[in-house]
């Protein structure tokens, strides 16, 4: 994480997505501007949570550790989402892992100021329900893929969901290239099945496999599988 100082930028992700309306008063001058890279967590599961965080740019998977020490993918976070309101009403540390998936920016506030100022806000308490009750409808939907859905179409919104774009000579290509041992825990799986799900896209003619990475050769097949489950 690293603080940034640049007020106009920040005052333009502020009046992008009208952050000062969800309080009663002018918390601009508790506010700091944030940038997390790609790979970079923006917080952990079981670690204490230092600032209530917006997320103004960039996409992050939110994936929670069991008991048994594998991993569940829960939801991606794009535009704007906050981070920390649960904990912060809970006094309790962080209950999942979100993961920068690309260059992240946040405004915070920090969890002393966000105590001290917010938690008798009823504009903000409000906001904070709405936003709580956004995110168990999220994760119950995708709670409910991850058990109904076949691998295939989970794999395929995944890729989408978190795309990374390579130019080569001017040709721009989808590329997935992540571990894949991670992925399927993420998704449920077993490492066998994972593999048979990418060789099977790939013989449909939706990736192809290179060197250490694959390539999405029809973007619109692929985004049918998808069809928009992970959100």
């Amino acid at each position: 994480m690293v603080k940034i100082n640049d007020i106009k930028r920040m005052e333009k992700y502020i009046l992008k997505y009208g952050i000062d309306e969800i309080f009663s008063k002018d918390m601009r001058p508790f506010m700091e501007l944030f940038s997390f890279k790609k790979g970079e967590y923006i917080c952990m599961d079981g670690e204490n949570v230092g600032h209530l965080l917006f997320l103004v740019e960039g996409k992050a998977k939110v994936y929670v550790t069991l008991s048994n020490g594998k991993s569940l993918l829960l939801c991606f976070y794009k535009g704007f989402k906050v981070l920390g309101d649960l904990e912060i009403i809970n006094g309790q540390s962080a209950s999942t892992n979100v993961q920068a998936i690309e260059d992240v920016y946040c405004i915070g506030i920090s969890i002393e100021n966000a105590i001290k100022h917010l938690l008798g806000d009823a504009k903000f308490l409000r906001f904070v329900c709405s936003s709580l009750g956004e995110k168990l409808s999220m994760c119950s939907k995708n709670s409910s893929i991850n058990l109904l859905y076949p691998l295939e179409n989970r794999l395929a919104s995944y890729i989408i969901a978190t795309e990374e774009i390579m130019d080569y000579g001017g040709r721009k290509v989808i590329v997935f290239n992540e571990n894949l041992t991670e992925i399927a825990e993420l998704l449920g799986s077993s490492y066998r099945h994972l593999l048979r799900t990418l060789n099977s896209l790939c013989e449909k003619g939706v990736l192809i496999k290179k060197d250490r990475h694959f390539e999405v050769t029809d973007e619109k097949s692929l985004k049918e599988f998808a069809a928009d489950l992970y959100r």
